[in-house]
């Protein structure tokens, strides 16, 4: 992976959470990654990437709690 992005949204309110981590995803180029860091399992967030950009990205847990911690990747 040639660029590794941390996104932390723990202070963010919580509409803009979704739009902050779709945004950076659409500046990853293939094989760029991010790490998302919440304060609560981004579960809904998996969701709505499986929903919308299926085949697009891989999801890995690095921490799962009290702060969590997952690898998105653009394939």
């Amino acid at each position: 992976m040639s660029q590794e992005i941390e996104l932390d949204v723990r202070r963010l309110p919580p509409p803009q959470k979704h739009p902050a981590i779709f945004s950076t995803f659409a500046g990853l180029k293939s094989g760029e990654g991010m790490i998302l860091i919440n304060d609560h399992d981004p579960k809904p967030v998996y969701y709505q990437f499986s929903a919308e950009r299926a085949g697009e990205f891989t999801w890995e847990y690095l921490e799962q709690g009290p702060v969590w911690r997952v690898a998105i990747r653009r394939t």
